[in-house]
């Protein structure tokens, strides 16, 4: 089987990994891919939003399977236009419909769709421009911190989270009158602050059936304890302390399976991943946000903990036979730690030289921002590249990755050094 991979980042690199593995492949194209993905198939120059040309690509290379990496592409639509093409209508695309990628593609939409469906999230409240001054009302009747969230997408870093009533009021006038994120904050989420600690869930599901992937915790502030603005992920690790058989059940028992029953009632075509953002309030789970795809940095600790043939999954997926098959997990701990580009979230300089050690058993480096040069590594975006080591326990997987992440080398190298402390420690037997 041909296979088409879209995407260019650390989780693409991980499903590339992980599908290369399989049997079942004849050849991976990476659309348009980094210079780690291009050690496991032929990348490909082109843009995963740019349907017509994608499907070009699918159509010279009899690609039989298009495996949807970014959301930007889901919520614009990549599936629909696969299943109602005249020609390429037969291609499997591993990716929620566009009316199923609006769970992510609309944080409003996935509230509404939360409330009809019973499943626990925070308390929120939509506010456009037409309804302004009720947001500002209201935030002054409402405790700190204050959450504001960007109702589109915003590449991860459309969420606001001040003390402060009157920074508070003020970025949610830049949000929406002056687009601080653009069309994504045309509507601005009022959300109750939950106290907590965060969980990344991940299902892989034919829109009926489901299978529950490991579970992960990632770290999305830039600095240490975690403060600074946002990010794409500094870091992961899986399994999650917490995250015991009971807390497991409650959450398939009051998010998974309502959102599951949710899809098919509302007859919303969803194959492919659910990554359900939840925090952990007093021991009850609260869906913080879904997403429509593996979480990055959270798929370069979870794709490495299934032990399925991957693409094997996929298949049943689209073919909406994946009640036959049960997720098989490695017990071994995942620990991984993303470097960064100096300057990164905010202006960074690309083009700098990558040296790369010798690095032994259990450990991966994921690319991510990263291109060759003829026969040199450079750095090509904020985020360069993830550290993912696996190991008894996860102390013992952390400290091999940070070994890693020391003797990697490039100008302006950043990581973060507290990533999985909160958690610690676990052993797993």
């Amino acid at each position: 089987m041909n296979v088409l991979l879209l995407g260019s980042g650390g989780r693409e690199h991980a499903l590339a990994w992980k599908i290369k593995q399989s049997p079942l492949l004849t050849h991976l194209f990476i659309g348009p891919g980094n210079a780690g993905t291009s050690a496991l198939g032929t990348n490909i120059d082109l843009n995963p939003e740019n349907f017509e040309e994608v499907a070009t690509c699918v159509a010279n290379n009899d690609i039989e399977m298009i495996v949807v990496g970014p959301e930007a592409s889901l919520v614009k639509g990549i599936y629909d236009f696969f299943k109602n093409h005249n020609k390429l209508g037969n291609v499997k695309v591993i990716g929620p419909s566009l009316r199923g990628a609006r769970l992510e593609g609309s944080k409003d939409f996935a509230k509404e769709f939360m409330k009809r469906h019973n499943i626990p999230t925070a308390f929120h409240t939509t506010i456009t421009s037409k309804n302004l001054n009720e947001g500002l009302a209201l935030l002054e009747t409402m405790p700190p911190p204050f959450v504001l969230k960007a109702d589109g997408l915003a590449a991860g870093k459309g969420v606001i989270i001040t003390d402060n009533l009157k920074t508070a009021q003020e970025k949610l006038i830049e949000m929406i009158c002056h687009k601080a994120f653009g069309a994504a904050s045309e509507k601005v989420m009022i959300e109750k602050f939950l106290n907590g600690i965060e969980l990344s869930v991940f299902v892989l599901t034919d829109g009926k059936n489901y299978l529950i992937l490991p579970e992960a915790k990632d770290y999305k502030k830039i600095g240490e304890g975690d403060r600074g603005p946002n990010t794409g992920g500094m870091g992961a690790v899986s399994p999650v302390a917490f995250a015991n058989q009971t807390f497991m059940q409650k959450i398939e028992q009051q998010v998974i399976k309502p959102t599951i029953k949710g899809l098919a009632k509302e007859n919303i075509d969803y194959i492919g991943f659910i990554f359900f953002g939840l925090i952990n309030e007093n021991d009850n789970p609260k869906v913080i946000e879904y997403n429509c795809r593996m979480g990055d940095p959270e798929a370069e600790v979870v794709i490495p903990r299934i032990k399925n043939d991957l693409l094997e999954l996929f298949l049943a997926s689209a073919n909406q036979t994946l009640s036959n098959h049960k997720i098989e997990v490695d017990p071994h701990a995942a620990a991984t730690i993303f470097l960064a580009s100096k300057g990164y979230p905010e202006q960074y300089e690309k083009g700098k030289t990558i040296v790369l050690p010798d690095i032994g058993i259990g450990s991966i480096i994921f690319h991510a921002g990263s291109r060759l040069s003829g026969d040199t590594l450079l750095t090509n975006g904020g985020r360069v590249m993830a550290v993912t080591s696996m190991a008894d326990s996860l102390n013992e997987a952390l400290d091999k990755s940070y070994a890693i992440a020391e003797k990697i080398e490039f100008e302006g190298k950043y990581f973060r050094r507290d990533i999985g402390k909160d958690v610690l420690p676990i052993k797993i037997e």
